[in-house]
């Protein structure tokens, strides 16, 4: 056989390995697409200074693996609410942990010395959220501080095998987006920081993050497949070229 035939296998070769390489390449966007939006936030339809309001924890499953069995959600001082209660879930328990204020504080001519400081969700036995599922957890309260445009909860997130996800690190304008942001709620009557910059309103926002997330990753797998598709169409050319030189 010739030289230019014994190349055939060769460049067939190579041509796999750089397709295989492609294919991994494609899988790590998609889930770095898939996930990059998966924060636990918080978001409000009516929230505003000087009133009451819903609050809604967004609480999506990051692991492959393990299911969410716990939600435990911080109030600040800065953050405290003469009034707040928690909605019950269907599976979950939920606690409700007070804490004494430095400062009274007034609430319609009734002084309030304690606050809720800590609000924990945690599953029953054997449930939570599975992998590939999210969850909503709803607080009810006010009055809302007066001079506040925005409110921060940091909150931790345990799974089944133990490990958890700190949702604490502030997140400051002008500076990129931290790893694991606190969510923060813009006492605006519309939606948290986080739903805002991701164009996400409230009500459905869980769903129409998903989707959103969703569609970055099919539109990331389409532009790749498209781009698999000329590469094997060019190595087909390439191969027929090639064997029409090599013919006798």
């Amino acid at each position: 056989p010739s030289r230019s035939s014994m190349s055939l296998p060769r460049a067939r070769s190579r041509a796999a390995v750089v397709l295989s390489t492609a294919a991994v390449a494609l899988a790590a966007s998609v889930t770095v697409a898939s996930t990059a939006v998966a924060h636990v936030t918080v978001s409000s339809a009516d929230a505003e200074p000087g009133g009451y309001g819903k609050l809604t924890f967004r609480v999506p499953n990051e692991s492959d693996t393990a299911s969410t069995v716990a939600l435990r959600i911080q109030i600040p001082e800065e953050s405290a609410l003469a009034s707040l209660r928690a909605q019950p879930v269907p599976g979950w328990s939920v606690v409700l942990t007070t804490a004494e204020l430095p400062e009274p504080m007034d609430s319609h001519g009734r002084e309030i010395s304690s606050y809720v400081s800590v609000v924990e969700f945690r599953a029953d036995p054997g449930g939570g959220i599975a992998p590939g599922q999210f969850q909503e957890f709803a607080l009810s309260g006010g009055t809302f501080p007066e001079d506040a445009e925005q409110l921060t909860f940091p909150a931790v997130q345990t799974y089944s095998d133990g490990t958890e996800s700190a949702w604490i690190e502030p997140t400051v304008d002008g500076q990129p987006e931290p790893e694991r942001p606190a969510p923060v709620l813009a006492l605006t009557g519309q939606t948290s920081v986080q739903d805002a910059a991701a164009g996400v309103g409230s009500g459905e926002t869980a769903e129409a993050e998903d989707d959103g997330a969703s569609g970055t990753a099919t539109t990331a797998l389409v532009i790749a497949v498209l781009g698999l598709l000329a590469g094997l169409g060019g190595l087909a050319l390439g191969l027929a070229a090639r064997r029409r030189t090599v013919a006798p």
